[in-house]
């Protein structure tokens, strides 16, 4: 949700401080935000409302440091890791962090059994190449892992059964399983002390005033600003023991700003966390 807002060193700079000054304490970096990204990267992202924008010319390790924000993890993909791992996880040590985050598979048929158990065996070997280097693994979901790949049985269960806890955890996201129509507390309680991460986001629409059809449109909103029981999913997260809570929201911003809409989530945040 940065990519708008750290066009420049300088934008950068004021971005994290704002950052800080509304108390949050670091942030979690994704690989396309800080390397050079091809076309297509940067096409994808902003077309999903995450553009990664220029911020792959920056001095990340330095802005980061001068602000006095930690890194809490760092986002790569499946690829990416089979290929250079141990520049992955070199480059996660740099900025002081030892968890890395897959963000979910790109043109991948989460419905099929096979693919998925496949996955999760890659998953498997590539988090043990991570442990071998200071560095655990967690999947991040989407809303695309509820696909079933047969009946009564889901993608996700299928990657919560297949893969090692001692090699493969999860950072969840409450927002996308709400969002494809499932009970995101249940699903916290079935991944108990394997939840490490959550990340949260409120859900809701800012339509107003007369519509052509009693129909909301759903977005990503700020916390306490939209319908879901975040104290109650709050409640399991703390239950679970997580390390950490991360705030991320999808191009739906309080006046198109992303950093006032942090700022109005920093509220939520500081009260109950």
């Amino acid at each position: 949700m940065l990519g708008t807002v750290t066009g420049s060193e300088s934008q950068a700079r004021e971005t994290l401080h704002r950052i800080k000054a509304a108390g949050y304490d670091g942030l979690e970096l994704n690989r396309f935000m800080i390397h050079p990204s091809s076309l297509m990267v940067r096409l994808m992202t902003r077309a999903a409302g995450m553009p990664t924008g220029n911020g792959g010319k920056l001095d990340w390790p330095g802005l980061l440091r001068d602000s006095g924000l930690e890194v809490l993890s760092l986002h790569a993909d499946l690829g990416s890791l089979e290929r250079e791992g141990e520049a992955v996880a070199a480059e996660a040590g740099r900025f002081g962090t030892d968890t890395v985050v897959i963000t979910g598979m790109y043109r991948f048929d989460y419905g099929d059994e096979t693919a998925v158990r496949e996955l999760a065996r890659r998953l498997n070997t590539a988090g043990e190449k991570l442990k071998g280097q200071g560095i655990e693994l967690l999947y991040h979901n989407h809303n695309v892992e509820l696909l079933s790949v047969k009946p009564g049985l889901r993608a996700y269960e299928v990657l919560l059964e297949d893969t090692d806890p001692s090699y493969v955890n999860f950072e969840f996201d409450s927002f996308w399983f709400t969002d494809g129509g499932a009970d995101a507390k249940l699903w916290m309680r079935r991944l108990g002390e394997r939840m490490k991460l959550w990340h949260v986001t409120d859900r809701g629409s800012r339509q107003a005033g007369p519509a052509m059809t009693p129909i909301l449109k759903a977005d990503s909103m700020e916390l306490g600003t939209g319908n879901m029981d975040l104290e109650g999913l709050r409640e399991i997260a703390a239950a679970n023991g997580v390390r950490g809570v991360v705030l991320e929201s999808h191009r739906n911003w309080i006046d198109k700003d992303p950093l006032k809409s942090i700022e109005v989530s920093a509220n939520w945040l500081k009260e109950r966390i």
